[in-house]
């Protein structure tokens, strides 16, 4: 049955259109292929290392309670990639108003907390580095419960500002084709008509705020890791420190350079695939990524993994390979 549109931003029978990656329909059924496999295994490996660290009482410490990160991580991609697949199997996807702004709601939130894990996670490897002595005490897990918990509610409780400044406006008249993938700030401040500055403003400043500020402080952190790690006498111990370093270091840069160029760079002067192109690296080819960054090259975590594989399917060799558990800190995988 054909969805009718309705100029009622108010009423919930109200539909849009997102365009998706239709400059990619004459690819067939590649592109669909492709994310879908990307979604499993981001799916798969997210839930895998939670449950490994579940099921295991070696990894119950602060390092590892981070896997809060992975429980975001899910939630991401499930906001974003079962649409798009839609879209790809129907060529577009018509989505309801509120539908588009729960969706955006979901992303700013989860974002925002991403921008804040990541800058705790920064902290912890400063503590980790600067201060091996004193970090079961600094990082308790009191300590780093309270920071993924703040992390979690900050980033859904500044964005419902900007989804309630939305409610208080109406739809422009005329297209509701959202050329992009999801709803994302732009697209959907675009939609509306009214008093809109109030709520670019709104937005600017609370995404400034959330994602400059963490920004800065892995800056500071990293900074006063640098030069922890070069007063190192010991060669070997400062590859072992920026080994720590390198795997988050590398997702920082890859979520922030994409960040920048999507919500920084000139509209006017960025073709809209390219957009859409630097969109998926952020939302999802880092979630895909992050697990075998962060924790998947531990030796600890692979041990774990060994023994829910043993648990799951006793008398069969583990994937990870046999030989001892190695027992080392997280500074030294």
């Amino acid at each position: 049955m054909k969805k009718q549109y309705s100029g009622d931003s108010k009423n919930q029978t109200t539909w849009l259109i997102l365009a998706g990656f239709r400059e990619l329909q004459h690819l067939g059924v590649l592109p669909f292929t492709l994310f879908l496999a990307i979604y499993v295994v981001t799916v798969g490996g997210n839930a895998l290392l939670m449950l490994a660290v579940a099921s295991s009482r070696t990894l119950h410490t602060p390092m590892y309670f981070l896997c809060h990160f992975s429980l975001l991580e899910i939630g991401y991609t499930s906001n974003i990639i079962p649409r798009l697949l839609q879209s790809f199997l129907e060529g577009r996807e018509v989505i309801s108003l509120v539908s588009c702004l729960v969706q955006f709601y979901i992303f700013a939130s989860l974002a925002a907390a991403e921008c804040l894990l990541l800058s705790v996670m920064s902290y912890d490897r400063y503590l980790a580095i600067c201060h091996p002595l004193r970090y079961p005490v600094l990082m308790s897990t009191w300590f780093c419960s309270s920071l993924a918990a703040g992390a979690w509610l900050s980033g859904f409780f500044f964005s419902a500002f900007t989804l309630a400044l939305a409610a208080t406006l109406s739809l422009c008249p005329g297209s509701r084709e959202i050329d992009h993938y999801f709803c994302d700030f732009s697209p959907v401040v675009g939609l509306f008509c009214g008093d809109v500055g109030v709520m670019w403003g709104a937005g600017v400043t609370i995404s400034g705020f959330l994602t400059l500020t963490p920004f800065l402080l892995i800056v500071v952190s990293y900074t006063l890791i640098l030069r922890a790690v070069l007063q190192i006498p010991s060669g070997h111990g400062r590859q072992k420190a920026f080994s720590t370093c390198s795997s988050h270091l590398c997702v920082v840069g890859v979520f922030y350079g994409t960040l920048i160029v999507v919500y920084v760079a000139p509209t006017d002067h960025t073709a809209p695939l390219l957009r859409k192109a630097f969109s998926v690296f952020y939302t999802v080819l880092t979630p895909m990524a992050n697990p075998i960054i962060y924790s998947l090259k531990n030796q600890e975590v692979k041990g774990a993994l060994r023994r829910l594989w043993e648990q799951l399917f006793p008398g069969h060799t583990s994937l990870t390979g046999t030989g001892p558990l190695l027992t080392s800190s997280w500074i030294s995988a």
